[in-house]
């Protein structure tokens, strides 16, 4: 079943009222603040959407307030069914220290078509499009990864651009990417956007290799469904999160899942700006209005669009 075009806006406005909200917090050195600050507007706005909507994928369990957690029901609970992958605010510490790439960002499809799992870490790999579908495994080894991604984009191994974020636990994927002398991108912190810098006309990287959210990863699937381009995920699970991974239906804890298995049918994906970066433009305040920008795409209605929006300030956001 396709998404009704209108939901897009609606969408949209959700995602820019979490922006403008956690813009609040840029600078000030405190991200549970921040996070905050993208919360509260955001669930208010996406509870006066006409659905049914139910948190799938957010930054929290239940008792973990004010996160938009996983089971919470948003919207009037009349309309349509959603299920709802969601960061309200992606780079908490980038909006805390005013540095680039901090945004609000949702995917939505329609009830059972998103990957429900617990808010925990996944393994991943991203590509862009036109390559052959499922090229890599988790399991082949970075070496061979790299050497089939080389051959499909018909390039030199040493003109492969990978982007990683730099973590300890990434040492092994750094050591094996040097080895073979190919180029690498180093993010610090907020993977939705460096997995996003392989899609596009002109993508930043042929490939992100990194262990990350598994939030961000099926987020990042929608994104990727729209564009035609693959992502393989492994959720690691400890041994508390393998229970609340079985409550969810999970049962195989080692699963790899590639992008059809992450997230099925039409989806919608709203990213807006809170600082300047690669997706979008960061909320400006304009004295007595905010100014917004939004990415957002529509698979089944083939949008890929930025949007600027104007809001008049009222007393939410003095």
């Amino acid at each position: 079943m396709l998404i009704d075009p209108k939901y897009l806006n609606l969408f949209i406005k959700a995602t820019e009222m979490g922006a403008i909200g956690a813009s609040k917090f840029i600078g000030k050195k405190d991200k549970i603040a921040a996070d905050k600050g993208a919360v509260d507007p955001m669930r208010e706005e996406l509870n006066k959407i006409n659905m049914e909507g139910t948190v799938v994928i957010g930054e929290g369990e239940m008792d973990e307030a004010p996160m938009l957690y996983i089971g919470e029901r948003l919207g009037t609970l009349k309309g349509p069914k959603f299920d709802i992958a969601v960061d309200p605010l992606e780079g908490t510490k980038f909006t805390a220290n005013n540095q680039p790439n901090a945004f609000s960002v949702l995917a939505i499809a329609n009830r059972g078509d998103l990957l429900s799992a617990p808010d925990t870490y996944m393994e991943k790999i991203v590509i862009g499009a036109n390559l052959p579908k499922n090229l890599l495994d988790l399991d082949n080894g970075v070496k061979k990864n790299i050497e089939l991604l080389a051959k499909a984009k018909n390039k030199k191994i040493s003109d492969i651009k990978a982007c990683v974020l730099k973590r300890d636990r990434h040492l092994h994927i750094i050591t094996e990417l040097e080895k073979m002398n190919v180029q690498i991108n180093y993010i610090t912190d907020g993977d939705i956007a460096g997995a996003l810098s392989v899609i596009g006309d002109k993508p930043k990287n042929d490939i992100y290799y990194s262990t990350g959210g598994g939030p961000e990863g099926v987020i990042v699937a929608g994104a990727l469904s729209c564009f035609g381009g693959q992502i393989q995920g492994r959720l690691l699970l400890d041994e508390d999160e393998k229970k609340r991974a079985q409550k969810l239906g999970i049962k195989d804890f080692n699963k790899k899942y590639n992008i059809d298995e992450m997230i099925k049918g039409d989806v919608i994906f709203c990213a807006s700006g809170v600082t300047n970066g690669d997706l979008a433009k960061g909320v400006k305040d304009l004295g007595n209005k905010f100014e917004v920008t939004t990415f957002a795409l529509h698979k089944s209605q083939n949008i890929i669009q930025t949007n600027t929006n104007i809001y008049k300030k009222w007393v939410h956001f003095q």
